[in-house]
């Protein structure tokens, strides 16, 4: 049977483990997070289609921009940069429910991205305004890889909500500084708070007299 030194001993270093391995998916989700949502924004503003619109006798070119296309991703990527700032900010529940709304901000870039992916009704719609036309369709039309760099992105942001939904009760928080005025202090803060309080002053002891004067008190007050 192992003495109670070593079982302290075990439990001690499989806490430390614990800390050591949130702090290396939190050094992984943290810039996996802020790189996913960068790139579905660089690609909501880049090109996703591009065709030609005939005008008379020529073929103007246009295009369509991810924006043009779908703005769900782009909405998307804004909730999960805010959602994985927000993972610091909450502990316990909180962060569990916002680690899982990291995660879905992802899923949902894929999954509107890649419905959207194909779509012609925004290059359409920017032929027919070239044309002048109230109807007009796009000839000759291709779509670009930045739709792909968006797939990117959300696939990042779901790993990154993933990630904390697993290993974010081990990530720091926010100090106990940004709570709202009357929380709960933690059970250390009474403690210390209790610890640095001055010991009733017993009027019967000089000792105690003299080192309530010191501390700038008046020992014949009324107690605290």
């Amino acid at each position: 049977m192992p003495a109670g030194g070593d079982v302290s001993a075990s439990a001690e270093d499989r806490a430390a483990a614990a800390r050591r391995a949130g702090l290396r998916t939190l050094g992984v989700a943290l810039p996996a997070g802020a790189l996913g949502a960068s790139l579905v924004l660089v690609a909501a503003s880049k090109t996703w289609s591009r065709g030609y619109a005939a005008f008379g006798e020529t073929n103007l070119p246009v295009h369509a921009s991810g924006t043009d296309t779908t703005a769900l991703p782009g909405g998307l990527a804004l909730v999960g940069l805010a959602s994985l700032v927000a993972v610091f900010a909450v502990r316990r529940t909180g962060r569990y429910i916002v680690s899982a709304l990291l995660a879905l901000t992802g899923l949902g870039t894929v999954a509107a991205t890649l419905a959207r992916r194909g779509s012609h009704a925004a290059v359409n719609e920017a032929a027919a305004s070239t044309a002048g036309l109230a109807h007009d369709t796009a000839r000759h039309v291709t779509t670009t890889g930045w739709p792909f760099v968006s797939v990117a992105g959300g696939l990042l942001l779901l790993a990154a909500g993933l990630l904390a939904l697993r290993y974010g009760p081990s990530w720091p928080a926010m100090s106990s500084r940004y709570d709202a005025p009357g929380a709960a202090r933690p059970a250390r803060t009474r403690a210390t708070a209790a610890a640095r309080r001055p010991a009733p002053v017993d009027p019967d002891r000089a000792e105690d007299l003299w080192k309530a004067l010191d501390r700038g008190e008046d020992p014949t007050g009324p107690a605290a």
